[in-house]
């Protein structure tokens, strides 16, 4: 019944019918069992980019909202708490502080409803909130989703900041997911201004840790850098990022700010980004430059969920296949 669920199939979908393993008192409660695991999250509103992406806002049970991004290439991003307390002075989500945890199940139904609109193969915890600061639930959740979720464990990737438990924890589960880090800059006074409550780790101590686990597992680092501009792509965080990642088994993200009004921050041309990437890419830094699915629809992480709390419209969007009535020219 969990595969079933997490895989958005219905429970009839098996070879053999439910009628013939699942005892009368457990059949004849199914119907309550599905409306609850269907109710742990639902749609509240869905938001089409123009790269293919889809920022979903999540309504749980408790009326709390939180963001899952349906991405490019059969992957989603969820979220593990409603808000964070990292504080990242960059972030819209962590602007109301952490109010409260979701669940492990929480966390697998963005998977499972995701996945009654779209293909997904791969599931990125990297939405709202720090994972590291809800491990448990977070690591339930990875050992369910690379288990009866049938999705393979280097396409499961845990996204923090940096904290020791993450890297004590990880290795020792069932499933072992690859592993994102949370760099933006090199030098350790801009980061800890920039990522106020992050853990005391410095960038050096990071990516060496990192690299521990990127040996045992197999699974390269995936360093996210976002670019700030004027803040953290200069020419000599360029020459920090050689120094730390250069021969290192990593892959560097590059992510162009998604502008979060209010917040002073802007991203840099789209001409300096991609210098940058292939700076770094010519002096031996695996470079990718990402943008941050959602930027043409204001869709940042935390900017759905801010806009819904102060009373934004939601839009609902058709599912894929749904039929749209036309409008007549008018």
């Amino acid at each position: 019944m969990l595969r079933q669920w997490v895989t958005a199939q219905p429970q009839d979908a098996g070879k053999r019918r439910i009628e013939d393993f699942l005892p009368l008192a457990l059949r004849n409660a199914l119907p309550a069992i599905t409306a609850d695991l269907a109710g742990l999250a639902t749609l509240q509103s869905e938001h089409p980019g123009e790269d293919g992406s889809a920022r979903l806002l999540v309504a749980l049970n408790d009326g709390q909202a939180v963001e899952s991004v349906l991405l490019p290439r059969d992957g989603l991003c969820v979220s593990t708490q409603v808000g964070c307390a990292v504080g990242c002075l960059f972030c819209m989500t962590g602007r109301d502080g952490l109010l409260r945890q979701v669940g492990s199940a929480e966390i697998v139904a963005q998977v499972a409803l995701a996945r009654t609109r779209r293909f997904v193969k791969k599931v990125v915890f990297m939405g709202m909130g720090e994972p590291a600061h809800n491990l448990d639930n977070v690591m339930e959740a990875i050992d369910l989703l690379g288990t009866a979720g049938g999705i393979g464990h280097k396409n499961l990737v845990f996204s923090t900041v940096g904290d020791r438990r993450v890297f004590e924890r990880l290795p020792q589960g069932p499933v072992k997911p690859a592993l994102a880090l949370s760099l933006h800059s090199t030098k350790d006074a801009k980061r800890r201004e920039l990522l106020p409550r992050a853990p005391r780790l410095s960038p050096d101590e990071l990516v060496e840790l990192g690299e521990q686990y990127a040996r045992a597992t197999g699974y390269p680092i995936q360093y996210q850098w976002t670019l700030l501009d004027g803040i953290n792509d200069g020419d000599d965080e360029i020459d920090g990022i050689v120094r730390l990642l250069k021969g290192k088994y990593a892959l560097m993200n590059m992510i162009p700010y998604n502008t979060n009004e209010g917040l002073g921050f802007t991203r840099p041309s789209a001409e300096k980004a991609a210098a940058i990437a292939r700076t770094l890419q010519s002096r031996g830094v695996l470079t990718k430059l990402r943008q941050s699915a959602g930027q043409d629809v204001e869709g940042g992480c935390g900017q759905l969920r801010a806009r819904s709390a102060d009373g934004g419209a939601v839009v609902r969007m058709p599912r894929r296949g749904e039929r749209v009535p036309v409008r007549p020219a008018s």
